[in-house]
């Protein structure tokens, strides 16, 4: 599974720290930033790189990080064919891929301690989408507000 990691100065420990896990869970991981901790960065400049290869189909999936996980939740989700969402709690890390096929999950590092995010993105890995009629009817309609506006 090819993924991608994103983030701010809000989010920059938390994203190092995932990415060396990920890494040596042994997933094929491209890192869009930050580099380093620049308090005066701005999370558009990572989250919509990450969100743009996800929505290429460049990436499987992507991880978004910054303070709260709402900004990064907001840019990555201005990018056609990405289903971002912040999430807190195991259940919505797994049903957001079953139901609704969330491609990048937004975390909030002052909001989710390190173990309870890493946790999330396991989940969120590890789930696949379930291809229900339902669930693909209801994400034609988004794709449809993607590509026509209303």
């Amino acid at each position: 599974m090819r993924i991608g990691i994103a983030a701010d100065h809000g989010g920059f420990t938390m994203k190092e720290r995932m990415a060396a896990a990920l890494g040596e869970a042994g997933y094929e991981l491209m890192d869009f930033g930050a580099t380093e901790l620049d308090p005066g960065d701005d999370y558009p400049d990572f989250v919509i790189p990450l969100a743009k290869a996800v929505g290429e189909g460049r990436l499987d999936r992507g991880i978004a990080l910054c303070s709260s996980g709402v900004g990064a939740s907001i840019a990555a989700n201005k990018v056609a064919g990405v289903r971002a969402a912040l999430v807190h709690d195991d259940y919505s890390a797994h049903q957001g891929v079953e139901h609704d096929d969330m491609n990048v999950i937004c975390l909030g590092s002052l909001v989710v301690g390190y173990a309870q995010a890493w946790e999330l993105v396991r989940t969120f890995l590890a789930a696949e989408f379930s291809g229900a009629e339902r669930h693909r009817r209801r994400l034609a309609k988004v794709a449809a507000l993607e590509l026509h506006g209303r």
